[in-house]
């Protein structure tokens, strides 16, 4: 069943771990080993979790590498949708 509007996975992101755990971007982008760019763009809906950053996000967030690899699947179908229906 695919969800209807999903988050993106940088809000998901934001939400579940980084508000949560009171850690800002920068600190996340240290935790991950990427530039702070990455980060940003990732949260901000512009970049997309790829096999070697779920890679990361599975060893410093938790959750397995396939979870975070369908939450952009689900949300990349979602974009599918939308621009097939404009």
């Amino acid at each position: 069943m695919e969800m209807y509007n999903p988050p993106t996975p940088g809000e998901f992101i934001k939400w579940w771990y980084l508000d949560a755990n009171k850690i800002s971007a920068r600190q996340f982008a240290e935790q991950l080993d990427v530039p702070p760019p990455t980060v940003n763009r990732l949260l901000n809906g512009q970049g997309r979790i790829t096999p070697a950053m779920a890679e990361r996000l599975s060893r410093v967030v938790g959750r397995s590498v396939d979870s975070w690899i369908r939450l952009q699947e689900m949300q990349d179908r979602w974009q599918e949708r939308l621009r097939s229906a404009a």
